[in-house]
């Protein structure tokens, strides 16, 4: 039979033992921030575990020098600024090496079409009229350009040569 009682008050005397071991047997200074927080007993009282918190003495000092009845538990959580400075430093790095790899590929390479891909007007000094239905009525569907808008007749903005290797007909 399980007795929780028995089992609460041995798990404060380990707790109290671990402690008293901790700060007047053990000489290991870095054992000084170490607090024994609880220590918990299996109904068998086969096993016991120790919680312990590294923080415990600052916990105190911030009590002692803030002059509060009840301190604060105070949690301490990993700052993650600095995993996040290191993965936008990849990520640059990253993208510096890939502007290269692009710059090296650009290097020497020509425009896949024309040079100057922007439809110039035939004759330059005139002006378009802004009637684009006319200008689309001015060539049949089957006359120069065959029916495309803007191949080898007059648009919105005047005459547009054909293509090169394409006659005005075809």
């Amino acid at each position: 039979m399980v007795d929780t009682a028995r089992a609460r008050r041995l798990g404060e005397a380990i707790a109290q033992i671990v402690a008293e071991m901790l700060e007047r047997r053990i000489k290991d200074p870095r054992l000084g921030f170490v607090t024994v927080t609880e220590a918990r007993v299996t109904g068998d009282l086969r096993e016991a575990t120790v919680f312990y918190t590294v923080y415990g003495l600052i916990r105190s000092e911030v009590g002692r020098q803030t002059g509060l009845k009840h301190t604060p538990s105070i949690a301490f959580e990993p700052d993650t600024v600095p995993d996040a400075v290191r993965n936008i430093e990849e990520l640059v790095t990253r993208a510096r090496v890939a502007d290269a790899a692009v710059a090296a590929a650009r290097e020497g390479a020509r425009p896949a079409g024309d040079p100057d891909p922007y439809r110039v007007r035939a004759d330059p000094d005139e002006e378009p009229d802004g009637d684009l239905e006319a200008d689309s009525a001015a060539a049949p569907a089957d006359g120069p350009g065959g029916g495309r808008p803007g191949v080898g007749r007059p648009g919105p903005l005047g005459d547009y040569p054909a293509p090169e290797g394409r006659s005005a007909g075809a």
